[in-house]
């Protein structure tokens, strides 16, 4: 394949190949696809920065609120943004614009405030300025204990080959908002159901997982490999709707899975 350049000159090979295609309908189809795919690379990023986020839960730390396979979304305009609101957590910015508080019950993406940058999922349970306290199990705010209602208990897998019995209670904050914790009778850790009396600090938050004896969280100091207290510039969005669940130890992408794996009663859901 060979043309002529504007002067006078022959060209050969990739070139000649390449101009003659801009010209074709080809080409044009070819821009066109291209052109779209650029728009929904934008489109994706915008709503994943500013709209939701979507999470998978890796661990068992919110049981039963939320399983090992469930996939959810983040709401990220919830709480405002800053800088963590963005992939990559750039430095663009100080503090949080467009800022709501974040209310107590709510359940919170955040980044570990260790290293900034491991995601985490837990339930706010302290706000600035409170005084939180665990006494054998039982969860204190500011001194009063809070009401806790025993639902059940049963066995469930504590993996390589154990089972344990869970016993799930029904928990109230004092602004109403009630959700199931679960305790676990044999191998559950101990090391959060006794503290001290924790009193937040201003521009931060205090956090728990529902699974209370299987949860690093912040009755556990960042020093000694907990959660610690959470500033709020830490938290990257309100967790709103379970979109899609599998069962635990297969992967989403198995859509060969689906029929048996998929827990269908999950599916688009409300986390409360």
């Amino acid at each position: 394949m060979s043309s002529t350049n504007g002067n006078g000159e022959q060209q050969t090979g990739f070139w000649a190949e390449f101009k003659r295609l801009r010209t074709t309908e080809a080409w044009q189809e070819f821009s066109e696809t291209v052109s779209v795919v650029l728009q929904a690379l934008l489109i994706a990023v915008v709503v994943r920065s500013f709209l939701f986020q979507p999470f998978n839960i890796p661990s068992g730390s919110m049981i039963p609120t939320l399983l090992v396979g469930d996939y959810l979304f983040v709401s990220k305009y919830a709480y405002g943004y800053s800088k963590h609101s963005f992939p990559l957590s750039p430095d663009l910015f100080e503090g949080r614009i467009m800022a709501s508080d974040p209310v107590r019950g709510d359940v919170v993406v955040f980044k570990w405030p260790k290293d900034n940058s491991t995601d985490y999922i837990k339930r706010v349970i302290g706000l600035p300025g409170d005084k939180i306290r665990m006494i054998n199990g039982h969860l204190h705010i500011n001194g009063v204990p809070v009401k806790k209602e025993m639902i059940d208990r049963k066995e469930i897998q504590a993996g390589a080959g154990y089972r344990d019995r869970a016993v799930r209670y029904r928990e109230t904050l004092p602004n109403g908002v009630s959700f199931v914790t679960q305790e676990l009778e044999v191998f559950g850790s101990t090391l959060g159901r006794n503290t001290p009396e924790l009193t937040v600090p201003q521009g931060h938050y205090f956090m728990m997982g529902d699974n209370r004896d299987n949860s690093s969280d912040s009755r556990i100091p960042v020093s000694e490999g907990g959660v610690g207290f959470v500033p709020f510039d830490n938290i990257e969005g309100r967790a709103t709707i379970i979109f899609f669940s599998i069962e635990e130890g297969v992967a989403g992408w198995q859509i060969w899975n689906w029929p048996w794996a998929v827990r269908g009663s999950r599916l688009m859901t409300g986390i409360h």
